[in-house]
């Protein structure tokens, strides 16, 4: 199959926007919970749909007497909190556009943002984050920004102030001033390659997203369902996500430090979560290696297997009795325990920003978490496909949501049309021409259609590797098998216009410790030593032969070097949603590949 679309279920009223849904909570008898944040005594309190209403009128109130107008932009750089999500509905209830700026970025990347979508304000979590905003102005000049208010502290209490003077009939008027066609946010994209351009995402994009995508999944998104949020929310995938549960009632919690995501899952209870695909391969390989230390590897093995089976034959439409009973065993032993690590309640998972692989899919489908697996960009607005529980085949993105469509160009390209496409690039008509074949967005992404209309991703347009002799190869093939594996943090396959294919691999500085004892080898082996030692060459190159099994000869890894060092956003080589930044790494270990290259082969 060439294209699949499925029509929407939810109309949207074509004068609504963003802020509508937050009347649509608060005008409810029931008053739903939208948000839940910690207390002084560090308990989670609800923030009910009223209270948010509020809060958020009397902030807009505040930008509007200082000066913020209709469309003018206004940036947000901060962790994961609560606050961000109360200053993003400020904004729009003010009739303004937000510019998210990730809370990690340099000067020169906030900037960037800053002086590109030509904000004349910001918010930003803390003095650390004010002074890179005042490095920013200093270098770049910035004159257009006005005003900077700090979350932390009394930033917010002194525009609450500032809005007394404002009349409720003012604020109305401009929370109602944009329609579904107006601009309600430019987010930069992350940036794998080049300077990040400004994603132009209307109010109609979020709106209507947001329904029909609560329509399709009525049991996850719904009044009364729990989410903790740890993503940055400067990310687009979050950032649906937190407006779909406003639009359906559902509450947010968020944790800004992913060190305390175990106790406030276990305190919050939630009964969905959000990660992308790395987040589930730590779960997966940290629980792995505990089993391991415990001298419970060959039980935690069993189960992994067992799980994967039971997940494999629910698919299929019939389990066995002896794997039922086998399933029941481990439930008690272990997949019980990872659930309750969760908080006892989850019951779906929502996973964004790239394929998870068909073997993490069903261990967490066999151990009772249901895996919803979504494909999209910033482009997208997140999703433009996800499985959903009626709708599940493991291994897939899943069918469209309801109101888009997608279809696959002649190379195997991946095209999107509906509600969830950007209106353009913001003052870039000519990559905004250059994005659209035919009124379809043009994706960057290869896939597949099956008869059902199921969306499979085979790998990355721009990151196809052309071997000397012509020879095609996706690299993410290889490497998110070669990755799956506890010892591996990062695997970068190469070999565009090389003779062969070949990696640069890096340790998870975690998990090393471990395998190191096990293996009889001191823990306080460095990287750099583990790097270079034999035993650990020899384990990695098991790990690649393995994965060499699964492709023909020329596209097999004939070589490769451990990096003595992870990949990290910190040090520029991951984007906040962890993928490889691919030319950042060649060119940073430009050297190292060379010698690849250049040393003899056996």
């Amino acid at each position: 199959m060439q294209e699949y679309s499925v029509p929407v279920m939810v109309e949207s009223p074509p004068e609504s926007n963003i802020t509508d849904l937050v009347l649509r909570q608060a005008n409810k008898p029931t008053n739903p919970a939208l948000f839940s944040r910690k207390d002084a005594e560090g308990n989670f309190r609800d923030i009910t749909a009223t209270q948010f209403r509020d809060d958020v009128s009397k902030l807009a109130k505040g930008l509007i007497a200082t000066g913020i107008g209709p469309g003018d932009r206004v940036g947000i750089m901060a962790r994961t909190r609560y606050e961000w999500a109360l200053v993003d509905f400020a904004i729009w209830f003010a009739g303004a556009v937000s510019v998210p700026v990730y809370e990690t970025s340099s000067a020169s990347q906030v900037a960037w943002n800053l002086g590109d979508s030509e904000a004349v304000a910001v918010f930003v979590e803390s003095g650390k984050h004010q002074d890179i905003v005042q490095k920013a102005v200093q270098s770049e000049g910035l004159d257009r920004l006005e005003h900077i208010w700090q979350l932390a502290g009394d930033g917010l209490d002194e525009l609450r102030e500032a809005g007394h003077g404002v009349s409720d009939e003012d604020l109305e008027h401009r929370r109602t001033a944009a329609n579904l066609h107006d601009l309600a946010t430019i987010i930069y994209t992350s940036g794998t390659t080049g300077r990040p351009k400004g994603c132009e995402l209307t109010h109609g994009n979020f709106v209507e997203l947001s329904d029909n995508a609560a329509a399709a999944i009525p049991e996850v998104a719904r009044e009364g369902a729990q989410t903790i949020m740890f993503l940055p929310m400067a990310h687009v995938f979050a950032r649906f996500i937190s407006v779909m549960c406003v639009a359906s009632g559902a509450t947010v919690a968020h944790t800004p430090d992913i060190k305390n995501l175990l106790p406030d899952l276990q305190e919050f209870r939630p009964t969905f979560i959000l990660a992308v695909p790395r987040v589930f391969e730590k779960v997966f390989n940290s629980s792995k290696l505990k089993a391991e230390d415990g001298g419970k590897g060959r039980i935690f093995t069993k189960a992994t297997e067992t799980a994967i089976a039971y997940s494999k034959a629910q698919q299929n439409g019939s389990v066995g009795l002896g794997l039922k009973l086998r399933h029941a065993v481990f439930d008690r032993l272990v997949y019980g325990k990872l659930r309750d690590a969760m908080g006892g309640r989850v019951k779906h998972a929502v996973s964004g920003g790239a394929p998870m692989g068909e073997r993490l899919g069903h261990f967490f489908h066999g151990i009772g978490l249901t895996v919803l697996e979504g494909y999209g960009l910033t482009e997208t607005t997140a999703p433009i496909s996800v499985t959903t529980p009626s709708l599940i085949k493991i291994g897939t993105v899943g069918m469209p949501l309801p109101g888009n469509a997608v279809k696959i160009a002649d190379d195997g390209e991946i095209l999107a049309k509906g509600v969830c496409v950007m209106r353009g690039y913001y003052n870039r008509d000519d990559l905004t021409e250059q994005a659209f074949v035919d009124g379809w967005f043009a994706t960057g992404d290869l896939g597949e259609l099956d008869d059902s209309g199921y969306l499979t991703i085979t790998g990355r347009k721009k990151e196809i590797i052309v071997t000397a002799s012509g020879k095609n190869v996706i690299p993410g093939l290889l490497e998110d098998r070669i990755r799956a594996d506890a010892l591996i943090s990062q695997c970068v396959v190469l070999g565009d216009q090389r003779p062969f294919i070949s990696a640069l691999i890096t340790l998870d500085e975690e998990a090393l410790p471990g395998w190191l004892e096990r293996h009889s080898l001191p823990a306080s082996t460095t990287l750099q030593q583990a790097s270079e030692h034999e035993q650990v060459l020899a384990e990695v190159q098991s790990l690649i032969d393995a994965a060499n099994e699964t492709v023909s000869q020329a596209e097999q890894i004939k070589s490769f070097r451990i990096v003595p060092e992870d990949f990290t956003e910190m040090s520029g080589h991951l984007t906040p949603s962890l993928k490889i930044k691919r030319a950042q790494v060649l060119k940073d270990y430009d050297s190292l590949i060379n010698d690849i290259y250049m040393a003899p082969r056996a």
